[in-house]
C-alpha cells in the first residue's frame, strides 16, 4: 500500500468509532498508533525528500536566471560589433532559458502548494495521534482501574473471610470454655453429692453405736 493511500485512509478514519466498535479497544488502539506512528515516519521522510527537490530547484532557477542575464550581455555585445545574426541567437537561448525559468517556477510553485497541503494533513494526522495516545492512555488508566478495583475487592473479601473464621474461632473457644465451666460446676456438685452419700453409712455406724451405748447405761442403772 502507498505511503499516500494509508495517511488518506488514516486521516478519514473515524478512530472514536472504530474504538467503540472494538472488541478489543485497547489492542486496536496500539495497532492504529503504531500505524500512525509508522505512517507519520514515512511521509516525514517524504515531505524532507521534496523539500530537498525544492531547493535544488530554486538553485537551478537561479542559476537560469543568471544565465538569462548572461545571454542579455552576450546580445548586447554582439549588437556592439554589428553581428545581428549572433545577438539574435543569444536573444533566442535567452528566450530558451526564459521558458525553462517559467516551467520550473510553475512546478516550484506546485510543489509549495503540494507541501503546504501536506503539512497541514501532517499536522491533522499528528492530532489524531494525539488522540489515539490519549484514548490509549484512557484506556489503560481505566484497565488499571477496575484491575485495582479487583484486587481490593479480593483482599476486603478475603479479610472479610478470615475475619469471620477468626469469630468463628472465638466464639467456638468460648463455648468450649463455658462447658468447661459447666462441667467443673458439675463435678464439685457431684463430688458433694457423693460425699453426703458416704457419710450415711458413718451416721448410721454412731447412731447404732449410740443406741448400744444407750442400752448399756440403762443396763447399768437397773
Amino acid at each position: 500500500m502507498s505511503v499516500f493511500k494509508r495517511f488518506s485512509d488514516i486521516l478519514n478514519s473515524n478512530i472514536s468509532s472504530m474504538l467503540d466498535k472494538a472488541e478489543n479497544p485497547e489492542k486496536l488502539v496500539r495497532l492504529i498508533i503504531t500505524e500512525m506512528e509508522t505512517t507519520l515516519f514515512e511521509v516525514r521522510a517524504e515531505s524532507a525528500k521534496i523539500i530537498a527537490d525544492k531547493k535544488d530547484m530554486q538553485r537551478a532557477l537561479k542559476s537560469l536566471q543568471g544565465d538569462v542575464g548572461h545571454w542579455q550581455q552576450r546580445a548586447e555585445k554582439a549588437l556592439a560589433y554589428e553581428r545581428d545574426d549572433l545577438a539574435t541567437q543569444a536573444l533566442q537561448e535567452k528566450h530558451r532559458v526564459e521558458q525553462v525559468i517559467k516551467a520550473q517556477t510553475d512546478e516550484l510553485k506546485t510543489l509549495e502548494q503540494a507541501l503546504l497541503r501536506l503539512e497541514q494533513d501532517l499536522s491533522k494526522l499528528q492530532a489524531k495521534h494525539n488522540e489515539a495516545v490519549a484514548r490509549r492512555d484512557m484506556l489503560l488508566a481505566r484497565h488499571d482501574a477496575v484491575k485495582s478495583t479487583i484486587q481490593v475487592r479480593k483482599q476486603f473479601d478475603n479479610r472479610s473471610i478470615d475475619e469471620a473464621i477468626y469469630r468463628f474461632d472465638r466464639f467456638e473457644k468460648r463455648m468450649d470454655q463455658l462447658e468447661a465451666e459447666v462441667e467443673a460446676m458439675d463435678l464439685g456438685r457431684n463430688a458433694n453429692l457423693s460425699e453426703q452419700i458416704d457419710s450415711l453409712d458413718v451416721d448410721t455406724a454412731l447412731a447404732d453405736e449410740l443406741e448400744a451405748l444407750k442400752k448399756k447405761i440403762q443396763k447399768k442403772a437397773s
